[in-house]
């Protein structure tokens, strides 16, 4: 693979007094492991779906309306199972009420459906919902992450998933006809892995199918790559399936990751949180190029080890920005941070813009998002070392 240099940058000084204000949606239990958003109500505002890994519960939470978003919002446990590392909104059996997936690691290596109610009056009723495992991934893995998405083109939501350690594997369920019989739904491995951070889905050749974009952060290949969708062309089962397609180096532990198209051609760029305290900027001309220009940045000596990665215009000035977030922040040290990629400056030297402040030890993905309906873009995420929870900051532009 050819690449561009490699630029490291160093970080500019610290923003002063430039800490975000934090809200609790919760922090009732230990170990909040990630957020992923959905309407799943349609009132047209972002509800959570969040394990808890310490805590062994899975939750939902509604999104209580701008007047109240700075409050705790309504919550119910869809589901008690032991080392959640993941929950994603799913409307497994297609009957238009958003049930919750959650995958978990540790001794449990299990993935499990949450059915929700079947009224969504009864959707924050606890004892309305239901876990079941799903049977052929039972005991099977130490299971990351999932994303919904149909994949072999039949209208029908299907489920991609990675693992980690001994065995671990990128692949898709198949959703059958008959959706809520989980012992129907057929396993179709894509690739070996050796820890799935990211699993994201877009049409990178449009060709009508959806590609996968993936992270994996150990192993011998570790590193970043799409997945082309041949199902199409070769068939579910086809060896052929799928061709991979890597982003930038191999070999170094990559985590969360994020990407943006270009609007006015076929080009992409990746942002990767890399280990120990670096933020990768790729661009390529297509997603599937073997030409990707590398940019380094490196963490301030204020932040810790990088975790993830989201681009948004945090400052409105029409480039994209990007926030991250590390672990290991003790000792005064932030968590989180915003800056602005060299490459949209007028200089070599980015920024670094303070979030989190000093409060909050490990965080996690990230998601951005207007809240507070002000017009500007909040952050998102997780805290489970100081149990800060599920949590987000306030964007002060628009004050």
């Amino acid at each position: 693979m050819c690449l561009g240099v490699a630029l490291l940058l160093t970080a500019g000084a610290r923003t002063a007094n430039a800490e975000w204000k934090r809200h609790t949606i919760d922090d009732s239990s230990q170990g909040a492991d990630g957020v992923r958003l959905r309407d799943v109500n349609g009132d047209g505002l972002l509800d959570i779906a969040t394990g808890w890994e310490e805590g062994g519960q899975v939750k939902v939470y509604l999104h209580p309306g701008h007047d109240h978003v700075k409050q705790p919002w309504p919550s119910v446990i869809v589901g008690e199972v032991r080392s959640p590392e993941d929950a994603v909104f799913m409307d497994v059996d297609g009957n238009g009420i958003f049930d919750v997936i959650s995958s978990c690691e540790g001794q449990t290596r299990s993935v499990f459906v949450h059915w929700a109610p079947q009224t969504t009056d009864h959707y924050l009723d606890a004892k309305q919902w239901k876990t079941e495992p799903i049977p052929c991934l039972e005991k099977q893995a130490m299971w990351m992450f999932s994303t919904p998405a149909d994949l072999n083109g039949n209208g029908s939501t299907d489920l991609i998933l990675g693992a980690k350690g001994s065995g671990a594997q990128v692949g898709w369920l198949e959703a059958p006809e008959e959706r809520s019989d989980l012992n129907a739904w057929k396993w179709h491995p894509i690739c070996d892995a050796g820890w799935i951070m990211s699993i994201m889905t877009f049409d990178a050749d449009h060709d009508g199918d959806l590609d996968i974009l993936v992270s994996d952060r150990k192993g011998p290949e570790s590193g970043a790559l799409w997945l082309e969708n041949r199902i199409g062309q070769k068939g579910v089962d086809s060896p052929r399936s799928w061709e991979e397609h890597r982003i930038g180096p191999v070999g170094n532990e990559v985590l969360f990751l994020d990407w943006k198209a270009d609007k006015k051609g076929s080009g992409m760029t990746v942002w990767m949180s890399v280990k120990p305290n670096l933020t990768w900027q790729l661009k390529a001309d297509s997603p599937f190029s073997t030409h990707w220009k590398l940019d380094a940045f490196e963490m301030p000596t204020w932040m810790s080890r990088a975790k993830a990665v989201r681009q948004g215009d945090i400052n409105q000035d029409g480039q994209p920005d990007i926030v991250l977030t590390c672990e290991s922040a003790s000792d005064g040290k932030s968590g989180m941070a915003w800056f602005t990629p060299a490459a949209s400056t007028d200089n070599n030297t980015p920024v670094y813009h303070d979030i989190a402040g000093p409060m909050g030890i490990k965080f996690d993905r990230i998601e951005i998002l207007d809240l507070d309906a002000d017009g500007d873009l909040d952050v998102m995420t997780c805290e489970e070392r100081d149990n800060l929870g599920v949590i987000w900051y306030e964007n002060p532009l628009n004050h």
